[in-house]
C-alpha cells in the first residue's frame, strides 16, 4: 500500500488539517449545541472529518449532542464532559458551557470507537478500544499513528485501561487524552461517541498521520518530603505512609497557612489542593497522583497508589505550574508547522493557580503561535510513549496535528 511518508515543508494547503473552534453559554442544550458547531464549521473551508465535544454537565447531553449534530451531521464525533475548558487562549470556567472543535481531514485519517464496562474489564476494555479504533481509521497504512483517549473520570481503573490500550499498540503508538469531568461535583461524568452519551466507557480516536506524532506531559511538581513507603491503602484511601498514619505524614509537610493560600487552598470542607503524590519512576522523574483530605479527614487519592510503592509528597506554586507551558508546547510540535495542538490540563492545576488560572491558556496559545488549542479540565491525563506509566494526574498533557 502506499505510505503516507512526507516532510512537514511538503504538507500545506489542502494537506494540512484545518480547524475550527465555537463555543457557547446558552442556556438551552440543543441550542448551545448548535450555536457553537455552527460557529466552528463556519471556520472551515472543506467538510469536517472529526468534531470533538467538551460540556459543562449543566447541559443534557443528549439534546445537546442533538444540537451539535444537526449542524455537523454524521461526521465521528467523540467528547467528554469537563470541568471546564479552553480554546485559542481563552477559558470557559466550570458549569458554564460547551466548546465544539472540527477538524479537516488533510493528510490525516481518523477512526473512532467506544468502549463500555470498563470498571470490570478495565484491562479487556483497553484492548478492545484500541483494536476498534484502529480498525476504523480507513485509508492507506502509515508509519506514524497515534491513539487520543477521553475515559470515564470516576471509574477509577484508567490505568489498568490504558494498560490494555498499551498491549495493543506497543511502545511504537503514543496515546495522549484526559478523564471527563463533572463540574467538580464528583457525581457522574461521561464521554461522547456519536450522538451517544455513555458512562463507565472510553472512547478513542485513532489518528494515522504523515509524519511521526509527539506526546508530551509536563507539571511543575516537586519533592517536599523524603521518599516514603506506601504501606497501607485501601482503593484511593491511603491509611499509612512508612507504617505511620498516612493523614499525620501528609500534614507535617504543609507550608505554613499564609503560604499554602497562595498554594491554592480551596475553600471547601476538607479539600486541600496545593500538595499531591510524586510517584517515583525508574529514571528519577515523578508521576503525579492528586490528594486531598476529605469531609471526614481521610487521604485519598484520585487513582489509587499501589502498596509499597515509593512516593515522595510535592508541592507546586503557580509559578512552577506556568513554567513548564512553552517546553510542553516545544516538545510537541517538534519544530514542525502544526494546526491545532489538543491539551489536556486536570482541574487540579485550575484549583493551585486559583486567580491566575486564565494565564495557562493564554500561554499556551502564545507558544502554540498561529495553530489552534483546544482542550478541557480534566480528572486524569494520559500520556503515553514507550513508557509503561502514563496516566496523570495534575499535569498538563499534549499533542499537536
Amino acid at each position: 500500500m502506499r505510505s503516507l511518508e512526507t516532510t512537514p515543508d511538503q504538507v500545506a494547503g489542502r494537506d494540512r488539517v484545518q480547524a475550527g473552534v465555537g463555543t457557547s453559554e446558552a442556556d438551552g442544550a440543543a441550542a448551545a449545541g448548535r450555536e457553537a458547531a455552527t460557529a466552528a464549521v463556519a471556520e472551515l473551508a472543506q467538510a469536517p472529518a472529526l468534531v470533538l465535544v467538551y460540556a459543562s454537565v449543566r447541559y443534557d447531553p443528549v439534546d445537546l449532542l442533538a444540537g451539535v449534530r444537526s449542524v455537523t451531521g454524521d461526521v465521528p464525533l467523540v467528547g467528554a464532559t469537563t470541568s471546564g475548558h479552553f480554546h485559542n487562549g481563552s477559558v470557559t470556567a466550570p458549569g458554564r458551557g460547551v466548546a465544539v472543535l472540527v477538524l479537516t481531514g488533510g493528510r490525516y485519517q481518523f477512526g473512532v470507537a467506544s468502549v463500555s464496562g470498563i470498571s470490570t474489564d478495565p484491562t479487556g476494555a483497553g484492548r478492545a478500544l484500541a483494536r476498534a479504533a484502529k480498525r476504523a481509521a480507513s485509508g492507506p497504512d502509515s508509519p506514524h499513528t497515534a491513539l487520543v483517549v477521553l475515559t470515564d473520570g470516576l471509574s477509577g481503573r484508567q490505568p489498568e485501561l490504558l494498560n490494555g490500550i498499551h498491549k495493543v499498540t506497543g511502545a511504537a503508538v503514543p496515546v495522549v487524552g484526559g478523564s471527563a469531568a463533572d463540574d467538580r461535583r464528583l457525581e457522574r461524568t461521561s464521554v461522547f461517541y456519536g450522538g451517544r452519551v455513555l458512562t463507565d466507557a472510553a472512547v478513542g480516536v485513532w489518528i494515522a498521520a504523515p509524519w511521526p506524532l509527539a506526546v508530551t506531559a509536563g507539571h511543575g511538581w516537586s519533592p517536599v518530603s523524603l521518599p516514603l513507603l506506601v504501606t497501607k491503602v485501601d482503593g484511593p484511601v491511603v491509611h499509612e505512609l512508612a507504617g505511620r498514619p498516612a493523614v499525620d505524614v501528609f500534614r507535617e509537610h504543609f507550608r505554613d497557612h499564609e503560604l499554602d493560600q497562595e498554594l491554592g487552598w480551596v475553600r471547601k470542607p476538607g479539600y486541600h489542593s496545593a500538595h499531591a503524590f510524586g510517584l517515583i519512576e525508574p529514571d528519577g522523574t515523578l508521576l503525579i497522583r492528586g490528594a486531598y483530605l476529605d469531609e471526614d479527614d481521610v487521604l485519598r487519592t484520585f487513582c489509587p497508589l499501589p502498596t509499597y510503592a515509593p512516593v515522595q509528597i510535592v508541592s507546586a506554586t503557580s509559578d512552577d505550574m506556568l513554567g513548564v507551558i512553552e517546553g510542553v508546547v516545544e516538545r510537541v510540535t517538534a519544530g514542525r508547522p502544526v494546526s491545532v495542538l489538543l491539551a489536556f490540563s486536570c482541574v487540579a492545576r485550575l484549583d493551585v493557580l486559583r486567580e491566575r488560572g486564565p494565564e495557562e491558556a493564554k500561554r499556551l496559545q502564545v507558544a502554540a503561535g498561529s495553530a489552534a488549542t483546544f482542550g478541557f479540565y480534566t480528572y486524569g491525563e494520559i500520556a503515553r510513549t514507550s513508557s509503561v506509566a502514563g496516566y496523570h494526574n495534575a499535569t498538563l498533557a499534549a499533542i499537536a496535528l
